[in-house]
């Protein structure tokens, strides 16, 4: 049996120096930002190391990061990308955000739901363009009618609105299936929406779950936008690099953002090697995180059954409902002062996050029972 991939203890942790270690005080355990607790795998790293050892650190190309991404999507979802309308991103949120300063202008607005990744409402704010809000339903899924008025309101005034769409969504982790994101691109048509769908989650989705499938596999979809990563799957996010993809509607837009800001060499380098020769170690990931969001909702149940927690589809973020709990709008801060585990405020997701928490999984088994006793002790 191999060595486990999350095992890694809080005193090799401590000795780092990213955000999520370096941001609260030494008695506080962090499980909020989406880095995992791992060394990444050994391809990953001999691809870094050949490259420092041939100095090279120069700018990068994108073919070999295509075309590795390319190869990942068919193996794991059989999804053949059209590799001609796909163009190199510095990374995710950096190519949503130049593929809406090229698809919308200063004051059109941009439908994100409710609640969702929190760089969804901040970057278009920092375009200047405003958010109307699509909530989410008491499942966790996406609500089309919601989706519709949302729609409907952020093309009244005419100009040129867009939606970013997260596919796996954060932070309720569903998987949304051919049937939602073919009624979404109905919807975008109807009301000539720009959807960017932000797909950085997608490895990361379980046994037994909805196949992933990515919007732009919709069949008979022309316009439309979807953005990739190995960031989040194989722990990279120091690693700069993502991939925009286009619909065949959209290659003006594509043949603009060829000179928007780019990935870093490091990151093309690092992103290929784990699309190329990762997927044991992703495997062996995707066993053991199963096997975490399991333990987090047992757990729960019998030591703070006030607290409860769906099985989370897909990513390594469970979407903790603490409303019963007797704690404020914002459970994460109580946690964070009373229990010392620092997690993600629910509100920073969206208004229908006020009572939750978000934890994210991605660390040792005895990490997160460590994590869970403290939540468990601090409740009232």
């Amino acid at each position: 049996m191999s060595e486990p991939i999350l095992n890694l203890g809080l005193d090799a942790l401590r000795e780092r120096i990213s955000l999520k270690w370096n941001t609260y005080p030494a008695d506080v355990i962090p499980a909020w930002v989406a880095e995992m607790d791992v060394v990444p795998a050994a391809p990953i790293r001999e691809a870094l190391a050949a490259m420092m050892e041939r100095g090279d650190t120069g700018y990068p190309t994108a073919s070999g990061y295509v075309g590795a991404f390319g190869d990942f999507a068919a193996r794991r979802w059989g999804w053949q990308i059209d590799r001609d309308r796909a163009r190199l991103s510095a990374d995710v949120m950096m190519g949503i955000f130049v593929v809406l300063l090229k698809t919308t202008s200063e004051g059109d607005p941009v439908v994100i739901n409710d609640p969702v990744y929190y760089p969804f409402r901040t970057f278009p704010e920092l375009g200047n363009r405003p958010i109307v809000w699509a909530a989410m339903g008491e499942d966790g899924r996406l609500d089309l009618a919601a989706l519709e008025a949302a729609f409907a309101e952020a093309t009244a005034r005419g100009g040129r609105a867009a939606y970013i769409l997260s596919n796996p969504h954060n932070p309720t982790g569903v998987v949304h299936t051919v049937a939602e994101l073919t009624a979404v691109a109905g919807l975008a048509d109807r009301f000539g929406v720009t959807v960017i769908s932000d797909e950085v989650h997608a490895p990361v989705v379980y046994a037994g779950s909805p196949r992933f499938v990515s919007y732009l596999q919709v069949p008979g979809l022309e316009r439309g936008f979807a953005v990739h990563s190995a960031a989040k799957a194989f722990s990279l996010a120091a690693f700069k690099a993502g991939v925009v993809l286009g619909a065949p509607g959209e290659d003006v837009t594509l043949t603009e953002i060829m000179t928007g800001p780019n990935a870093s060499l490091s990151g093309v380098v690092a992103h290929t090697a784990a699309f190329t020769y990762g997927d044991a170690w992703l495997d062996q990931v995707l066993g053991e995180l199963d096997e975490n969001r399991r333990l987090v909702q047992r757990l729960l149940a019998e030591q703070a059954p006030s607290v409860t927690t769906a099985l989370p589809e897909a990513t390594y973020l469970m979407w903790l409902d603490c409303r019963a709990a007797g704690l404020p709008r914002d459970p994460a801060a109580h946690f964070l002062e009373v229990a010392k585990v620092g997690l993600n405020s629910g509100p920073s997701f969206g208004s229908r996050g006020e009572g939750f928490a978000r934890l994210n999984i991605a660390t040792s088994p005895a990490i997160l029972t460590e994590i869970v006793g403290r939540i468990a002790a601090s409740l009232p």
